[in-house]
C-alpha cells in the first residue's frame, strides 16, 4: 500500500506542476496524474523483471531475489486493494515464527494465493503451482525468483522432482511453501479430492504442516467493481514434524481434508 501511495503522490505532484506552472486545465492535470500513476506501475514491473533475469530458471534457487520477493508481495497487495478484498484472518498466532513450514489450504479462487502472499507476507510463503502460471510472460520469471515452483501433475517423475525441490527450500530456509491439495478449483466451491503426494514435502523436509481454510474468495469476481468482498481465512492447526512423519501421506491427506470440511460446514452462512 505504501508503494501505491508513493505512486499516487508523484502523479498528483506532476499534475499540480502542470496546472499551476504550465497553465493547463484541470482535466489535463487529471490525465497526467493518471498517466504517471500507471506508468510507474509498468516501470516497477519492468524493474522486478530485470532483477529476476539474474536467476537461472533451470536451477533451484540458492536464495530468493529479495527485491522480487518484496515486489511480488507489493504488487499482489495492490491487486487485492483494487479488487476490493476485505480479509479477516484468524489464528495467525499459531504460525511458526522460527521455522519454515508447509501450508495447505482449500482452493476456491485465483485470489486464494493472493490473499496469503499479501496478508501473510511476514511468513514468506511461496506456492507450488501449475506450470502455466509460471509461464506467464514477465510474471512467471518474477514468481520463480520469489521461490514459486511449477508442478507437472501429469508426469509423476517431474512432480516428484518438484516435491523434492520444495522440500529442499524448506530445509535450507529459502522460504515456506504453500500448496492446494485439490490441485484445481471446484466450479461450485465444493471441496475436491486431495492429491496426497504434496504432503511428502513436509515429510521430506521434517517441517511443520499448517492446515488452513478459506471462504469468500469465490465471490470477488462477481462483486467487482462496486462492492468489497469479505474473505475469511483461518489457521486451523499446526502439526509438528514428528506427527507428520508418523503419518502416511494418505492419512495426512484424509485428516487435513476432514478438518477443512468441518470448518466449511461450521462457517457456512
Amino acid at each position: 500500500m505504501s508503494v501505491l501511495i508513493f505512486f499516487m503522490a508523484l502523479g498528483i505532484f506532476a499534475a499540480a506542476l502542470l496546472v499551476s506552472v504550465g497553465g493547463a486545465a484541470w482535466w489535463q492535470g487529471l490525465l497526467l496524474a493518471l498517466g504517471v500513476y500507471l506508468l510507474l506501475h509498468v516501470l516497477y514491473l519492468v524493474a522486478l523483471y530485470l532483477a529476476a533475469l539474474t536467476v537461472d530458471r533451470e536451477k533451484p534457487l540458492e536464495k530468493q531475489v529479495a527485491f522480487c520477493r518484496d515486489g511480488c508481495g507489493r504488487v499482489i497487495g495492490a491487486l487485492n486493494a483494487y479488487c476490493g478484498l476485505k480479509p479477516r484472518l484468524i489464528g495467525l498466532e499459531k504460525l511458526p515464527e522460527d521455522r519454515r513450514f508447509l501450508l495447505v489450504c482449500n482452493h476456491r479462487s485465483m485470489f486464494d494465493p493472493c490473499l496469503v502472499i499479501d496478508r501473510l507476507r511476514h511468513w514468506n510463503i511461496a506456492f507450488v503451482s501449475k506450470p502455466s502460471n509460471l509461464e506467464i510472460p514477465l510474471i512467471g520469471r518474477i514468481a520463480y525468483a520469489s521461490g514459486f515452483l511449477a508442478i507437472d501433475r501429469e508426469n509423476d517423475r517431474n512432480a516428484l522432482r518438484t516435491i523434492l525441490q520444495a522440500a529442499d527450500y524448506l530445509k535450507r530456509g529459502v522460504c515456506s511453501i504453500g500448496v492446494y491439495p485439490e490441485g484445481t478449483r471446484g466450479k461450485g466451491g465444493e471441496l475436491l479430492p486431495f492429491h496426497p503426494g504434496c504432503f511428502k514435502i513436509a515429510q521430506r523436509a521434517g517441517a511443520p504442516l499448517v492446515i488452513a481454510a478459506v471462504r469468500g474468495t469465490e465471490n470477488i469476481r462477481k462483486d467487482l467493481p462496486f462492492r468489497r468482498t469479505e474473505v475469511t481465512m483461518e489457521i486451523l492447526e499446526v502439526l509438528e514434524p514428528e506427527r507428520v512423519k508418523a503419518m502416511s501421506t494418505n492419512e495426512l491427506s484424509d485428516y487435513t481434508r476432514q478438518r477443512i470440511e468441518a470448518w466449511l460446514r461450521e462457517t457456512a452462512a
